[in-house]
């Protein structure tokens, strides 16, 4: 496990700045530019993103999708969409796994090294951000444990008290792996 958390990072940062491999859009399901994390990335990227995200047209929740990264640091955006939080009982935690797990297949597939996320759903789409942390840290320790790539993931949050969430819970992990 200590391997898998050394590739592991939680840093406290706009996303658009982030010189990785790619980001990852916490997007809607018509991939169209929205708030917060998503209208920052759009913003960032330039209008070349939303054009080809409408080529692509929709991302069911769960699902996610590759494009271009523009003009920001990063190459590729991958566009990951979350569940919106129902309270717990409309598949929302195994749709939040599925949008992280697809996100990592898509850095595979592409043999991306390293990749940042942000709080998938846990702006306006209101998933309690403990519980989503720990999805997030778990799904991709997991998913890291078995594959080689991406060689990095980077859990890119706006606030320190939010990445203060997620070390919490990467310690956890450790702990618990004894």
């Amino acid at each position: 496990m200590r391997e898998v958390l050394e590739r592991i990072e939680v840093v406290t940062a706009d996303i658009t700045t982030l010189a990785v491999d790619a980001i990852v859009n916490a997007a809607n399901e018509a991939l169209a530019p929205g708030g917060g994390v998503c209208g920052a990335i759009h913003r960032a990227a330039g209008p070349k993103l939303a054009e080809e995200c409408r080529e692509i047209g929709a991302c069911p929740t769960g699902e996610a999708r590759l494009t271009g990264g523009y003009d920001l640091p990063a190459r590729w955006v991958i566009h990951a969409v979350g569940p919106v939080w129902r309270g717990g009982t409309a598949g929302e935690h195994e749709l939040l796994a599925s949008a992280y797990t697809e996100s990592l297949r898509l850095a595979e597939r592409n043999e991306l090294a390293s990749i940042a996320f942000p709080a998938i759903s846990t702006g306006i789409y209101g998933f309690p951000l403990d519980e989503a942390t720990r999805i997030a840290v778990r799904t991709v320790a997991d998913w890291l444990a078995a594959h080689e790539w991406p060689r990095r993931v980077v859990f890119c949050c706006f606030r320190e008290s939010d990445a203060d969430v997620y070390r919490r819970e990467l310690a956890a992990l450790a702990r618990d792996a004894g």
